[in-house]
């Protein structure tokens, strides 16, 4: 008898054990191209970058499909991190291509922000993920100040703006969240930081142009 029970308790181990290994090379590899996927978004190369998001979809759909039957091994971190990696990568995406095909029609706000549902992840994930959205906006709005464009990063740190005060609603304890009061923290930390960079950028520019006009006077 004893025999036969530890038989059925070995072979559900395997089975979740070849699962989660699956899994696990398959978060690692949605983190990995998330990554590569945002540096294409940052530079410009939006097809490259729509290719690897939909990889990383893709991959996810796939944890879903090998971990359906072991929902502990769904539930133990690692998917949550993928899916966190991802929805960042989906609304930076989002949010830049506007920029970039200089669609006069569409707002770049967060209005426009795909959905937990559409991205098909836990709320969770979905909110820490928002968390991580404010660094590389902060990112895009310090190379525009770069090119000598900091008027445009008004619409990015409202938007920056726009995700903390979302996080800010969801006072809750980390079981729930998922460290979320550590994510809140440092993106009020990045906005100040960033609104202070733009805002001087803004006055330097607001000079130069005064000391240009004041110089052709003379010429």
């Amino acid at each position: 008898m004893i025999d036969e029970i530890s038989a059925d308790i070995q072979k559900n181990f395997e089975a979740k054990d070849k699962a989660r290994e699956i899994g696990l090379s398959l978060s690692r590899e949605v983190v990995r191209t998330c990554g590569t996927a945002i540096r294409h978004t940052h530079r410009g190369d939006i097809d490259k970058a729509a290719k690897l998001l939909e990889d990383a979809r893709d991959s996810l759909e796939e944890i879903e499909h090998q971990l359906a039957d072991h929902p502990d091994i769904y539930y133990s971190g690692f998917v949550e991190h993928a899916q966190q990696e991802f929805v960042e990568c989906a609304v930076v995406h989002q949010l830049l291509t506007k920029e970039n095909y200089n669609d006069s029609n569409s707002n770049s706000n967060s209005n426009t922000l795909p959905s937990p549902q559409e991205l098909g992840v836990t709320y969770a994930a979905y909110l820490n993920g928002l968390g991580d959205v404010v660094g590389e906006l902060r990112r895009h709005i310090l190379d525009l100040i770069r090119q000598d464009r900091p008027q445009e990063g008004d619409q990015f740190l409202d938007i920056m703006d726009d995700i903390y005060s979302t996080l800010m609603m969801f006072d809750y304890p980390d079981a729930i969240t998922r460290g979320l009061r550590r994510k809140s923290d440092v993106a009020r930390s990045l906005i100040e930081r960033t609104r202070g960079d733009l805002t001087n950028a803004i006055r330097q520019q607001k000079l130069e142009q005064s000391m240009k006009k004041f110089e052709s006077r003379f010429e």
